[in-house]
């Protein structure tokens, strides 16, 4: 039935996408949540027309049993866009931000459109939308209305809700409605119709007016009051309006299709403080917490001491660690208190900020407090703030199988009683034996606390349903909610408890009059009145982890970089200059991300397993074998259907890093290549690749003809229509070695190191080369040798002895393992030499840090510096300069696995640069789009050429002085940068203009 709906919508003019592939709809089985339900088929409307369209098909007789559930930015907690029905994903074409009105204060757009890139669109002039989430850089509008999301900053500045004006959304039947704040006597009106947005009014006046004792009866004063439906919102008896804008905000996809809304925004902030309170213990923090909310601050975040301390561990702490007090030694830091001050002008913000600031001086341990910081520039604002954000992703990280997991995560209480509640609730989980992390809005009374469980476990996974009916119990002994800010999801079933007999009957006459046979987002919230058949979702509902269990433990440990993906989707951060991940960023295909290559991988994973091969153990490598089955054009084997993903992967690293799970795509995507290719052929370019570094050098000896060979007209077009590489690059002229025996500086063997004096020793500096930088751009690699040489020191070129980096990217692992091994056991003997090793190239210096522990057969004893590394630590050596007036500012470009694996290198460039008397500023970018040979693929020519305009082209531009330290980079921008006759750049690697600077001097 769904493929003949497929079809039948295809060819009705649907103009959107429709996914029906395993790899498509494996995608949206999963969420934030715990919870997979595969659904039928994935459709992505273009406009709403489109799903008008969609929704009217699914009107006709032999569609009746189809649902329909929408889907945002994939990023709930509790499995509410999850459905086995059909998914109606907005988030790739609902993107667009239709009008703004500064003088008015309002911004109209669609639903698609991601939280932060609608606060880039209204912050030039001076707005934002208030809602401050954590997954604010993925979350999108219509993911925000339908849990009614809301988040730091709650009590100033309210959910979701509170900033409406007006909605546009598409019904069951496809009928187009718009709400808003409506005078009750034209509601009336309108509900004499015959139409369904009539029986809609009809319904809501007869809910929220006539039951409106009860509803301010039962509705708790607290912040986040009880979503979905909002029958106490819906009706304003004192302005008396009717605005159904407030039954579909947190009615979770349940009542219609949200496509467009029109929201209020707020002033930003002129001015802004964070004061960083340090406690002794988390109990200390929670219980300061009310005393803070009183000193009239606009927000008040916590976070644990388990959050604190995978944070210690994560990239993000050398930016944070200089805004946070640790405390003395014998009273460490266990817990924090982000409060916040805002203020439109300076004198108010210091009124409020002083007695704070004066009763944390005259503390002295009362109430717990061991040290607090002040930060007042919004970079470390921002820097706190990220990590506070990072929290949910962070807890991932920890080590074991029981991982801390959301499904109880958003209580919410009365903010004086949240201390003794999360006490009881800390006795609860100890009873169980749980370790778990905690972290949120303390000061609206909702704090995040995430078990640690084992989904594979069914004892765990019967423990999840044990511990949520424990907290539902609990939440309301103290007046409190389940979920104060999350929605409910699979949480539904308690919906009938905490709302009441009375007022869960009409909610399910709210969910009748919208969707009367029971076809939008079917279990959640509310079952249609008076429906024979309908029940509510559960959380005993199939969990990502009843699959998982089926992959054997041996296996799971093997691809443990893809089982580690617990759905939290940093991988969509929909910015640009975010490095991580631009195969997403440039298609907008979730399937070409790092969560959606690591649910594909895991489904491969035990799809392979049922059918009795262990993967986890290596397939033979073989040569070019012509016979070897070829993928046939439109076959539906799930094997190709991975293979299209991970082609799509540009192996940047990026999300090894960036990935608060340390989701390593190209880790696991090499152990599938390998695989795939022990059943299908491999393409010939692949070998090419694979011998390109044993190629080359013999190709440098003779570069001019090399390159007369290989650069002519009919050589690349051979090259781009029989291997499909496009763009290659010239060997260097005069080579390397032509350049270092010019200079007359050592060329060196493992051998003749290890015969120098101990004199030659003190001063040597050994270069470890690279295949792309010895060959390709010698002058680079001539730059660090002057370099090196001005500081005093002597260049060593160590003989090149290969890395097998490309290798690694394309799936040859057994030979990857071969040459890592023999590299290993050479750099180890010249690091018992003591000698310092340095290397240019970042993404073959990282491969030896990274890669090679896993392969090679020898422990990694050695390590090469990258240039920046190896130069902050020689500042003593440099002469003194001073700076020219008529140098222009120099911007660094950092390649995007540089800036993500060593995240201190923008920083060390300016410590040399300031050393050197230049100018330096770091540029925000993501990837270039070259990545290695990927950019050269003719296949990927386009993306490639996208990636490099969504994030380098502006800002290379409009630089005069470009410093790029990727060579690929480099490659990238003399292929696609177009030059100005007014300001022609020469785009240089940081080295070229260190050694101009130095010799110079």
């Amino acid at each position: 039935m769904y493929r003949r709906y497929s079809y039948a919508l295809s060819v009705a003019g649907f103009a959107g996408d429709i996914e029906d592939c395993y790899a498509g709809r494996l995608i949206a089985a999963t969420d934030n949540s715990v919870y997979q339900q595969l659904p039928q088929l994935v459709i992505y409307p273009r406009h709403s027309a489109d799903l008008q369209l969609a929704l009217q098909l699914g009107q006709e007789q032999e569609y009746q049993e189809l649902t329909f559930s929408p889907r945002g930015g994939g990023t709930g907690t509790n499995g509410q866009s999850l459905s086995q029905g059909i998914i109606v994903d907005l988030s790739r074409y609902f993107r667009q931000v239709l009008e703004i009105a500064p003088e008015e204060g309002w911004v109209r757009c669609q639903t698609g459109v991601v939280k932060d890139a609608l606060n880039d669109a209204v912050r030039p002039d001076g707005w934002f939308f208030a809602p401050d989430l954590s997954t604010s850089n993925r979350a999108t509008i219509g993911g925000m209305i339908n849990t009614d999301a809301s988040g730091q900053g709650s009590l100033v500045y309210g959910k979701t809700s509170d900033h409406i004006l007006a909605l546009q959304a598409v019904l069951i039947n496809g009928e187009m409605i718009e709400t808003g704040p409506m005078p009750l006597a034209e509601a009336e009106q309108k509900a004499r119709g015959e139409s369904l947005e009539a029986a809609l009014y009809r319904q809501a006046l007869a809910t929220c007016v006539t039951h409106r004792q009860a509803i301010e009866a039962k509705f708790p004063p607290l912040n986040r009051f009880l979503t979905g439906y909002d029958l106490k919102h819906c009706y304003d008896p004192v302005l008396e309006t009717l605005d159904l804008s407030r039954l579909l905000a947190g009615s979770e996809g349940t009542l219609a299709f949200i496509t467009e809304a029109k929201l209020n925004l707020t002033e930003i902030p002129r001015h802004k403080v964070l004061v960083n309170i340090s406690y002794r213990d988390f109990d200390a923090a929670l219980r300061h917490a009310p005393v803070l909310v009183k000193a009239q601050a606009t927000s008040v975040e916590t976070i644990d001491s388990t959050v604190l301390d995978l944070a210690r561990n994560d990239i993000i702490w050398h930016q944070v660690r200089e805004h946070l007090s640790e405390g003395q030694a014998g009273q460490p830091m266990d817990g924090i208190n982000m409060v916040e001050y805002t203020a439109v002008d300076a004198d108010t913000l210091e009124a409020k900020l002083a007695p704070l600031l004066a009763e944390l001086e005259a503390a002295d341990g009362a109430h717990g407090v061991v040290g607090y910081k002040v930060c007042r520039d919004a970079t470390s604002i921002q820097t706190i703030y990220a990590m506070r954000k990072k929290s949910v992703g962070l807890l991932g990280a920890v080590k074991g199988e029981r991982k801390p997991i959301a499904f109880a995560e958003d209580t919410a209480v009365p903010p004086e009683a949240l201390a003794d509640f999360i006490v009881e609730f800390r006795q609860l989980l100890d009873q169980h034996h749980l370790k778990y992390g905690m972290f949120g809005h303390v000061d609206a009374g909702v704090l995040h606390v995430r078990p640690a469980l084992d989904m594979k476990d069914e004892a765990d996974e019967q423990l999840l349903r044990t511990i949520s009916d424990q907290v539902a119990a609990l939440t309301a002994k103290y007046g409190g909610l389940m979920w104060g800010e999350h929605g409910k999801g699979y949480r539904s079933e308690y919906a009938p408890t905490f709302f009441g007999a009375e007022l869960y009957t009409e909610l399910q006459k709210i969910k009748a009059a919208f969707d009367p046979e029971n076809r939008l987002n079917p279990g959640k919230l509310a079952t249609p009145y008076g429906h024979p058949n309908a029940t509510l979702v559960s959380v005993d509902a199939r969990k990502r982890g009843y699959f998982d269990r089926q992959i054997p433990v041996q296996v799971r440990e093997h691809y443990a970089e893809a089982m580690n993906c617990n759905g939290n989707g940093l991988c969509f951060n929909y910015d640009t200059a975010s490095p991580m991940c631009p195969s997403y960023k440039a298609t907008g295909d979730r399937r070409f991300s790092p969560k959606g290559r690591a649910t594909l991988i895991r489904e491969w994973l035990r799809l392979n397993s049922d059918v009795g091969l262990d993967v986890s153990q290596a397939p033979k490598e073989g040569r070019f074998n012509p016979f070897m089955e070829v993928r046939q054009r439109h076959s539906r084997d799930f094997n190709h259907q991975v293979k299209d993903s991970m082609d799509a992967c540009l192996a940047c690293k990026a999300c090894a890093n960036q990935c608060p799970v340390k989701v390593d795509v190209p880790s696991f995507r090499a152990k599938f290549l390998q695989w795939y290719y022990s059943l299908y052929r491999r393409p010939q370019r692949d070998y090419l690749v694979a011998n390109v570094e044993q190629l080359t050098p013999l190709m440098a000896r003779f570069p001019r003809v090399s390159n007369a060979l290989t650069h002519n007209p009919i050589s690349q077009w051979l090259m781009a229509k029989g291997l499909g590489y496009v763009d290659t690059p010239k060997l260097s002229v005069p080579s390397l070695q032509q350049r270092w025996q010019q200079r007359q500086w050592p060329q060196v063997t493992v051998a003749e190191l290890q015969q120098l004096s101990a004199a030659a020793r003190e001063k040597a500096v050994v270069i470890v080369q690279d295949p792309f930088t010895s060959f390709y751009q010698a002058d680079v690699v001539e730059a660090l040798g002057q370099v090196i040489s001005q500081l005093g020191f002597q260049p060593y070129l160590l003989q090149f002895i290969g890395n097998g980096k490309a290798l690694h990217v394309k799936g040859f692992l057994a030979r990857f393992r071969k040459l890592a091994t023999q590299v290993t056991a050479r750099l180890n003997q010249v690091a018992a030499l003591e000698l310092p090793m340095v290397g240019v190239d970042a993404a073959t210096v990282l491969c030896m840090r990274d890669e090679y522990k896993d392969f090679s057969d020898l422990p990694v004893q050695f390590n090469v510096a990258l240039p920046q590394e190896w130069l902050a630590t020689q500042l003593q050596h440099f002469p003194e300069m001073q700076g020219s007036g008529e140098m222009p500012a120099s911007d660094l470009f950092l390649h995007c696995t540089e800036q993500t694996a060593v995240p201190t290198s923008a920083k060390l460039w300016q410590q040399i640069f300031d050393r050197a008397a230049i100018a330096v500023k770091p540029v925000a970018t993501g990837c270039c789009g070259m990545a290695g040979t990927y950019g050269h693929e003719r296949e990927h020519l386009a993306t490639s050429t996208k990636l490099y305009a969504m994030s380098w082209q502006q800002p290379m531009q409009a630089s005069a002085q470009p410093l790029v330290t990727g060579f690929s980079c480099r490659c990238q921008v003399k292929r696609l940068q177009p030059q100005q006759k007014e300001k022609p750049q020469q785009v240089q690697h940081p080295l070229q203009l260190l050694a101009k600077q130095l010799t110079s001097a």
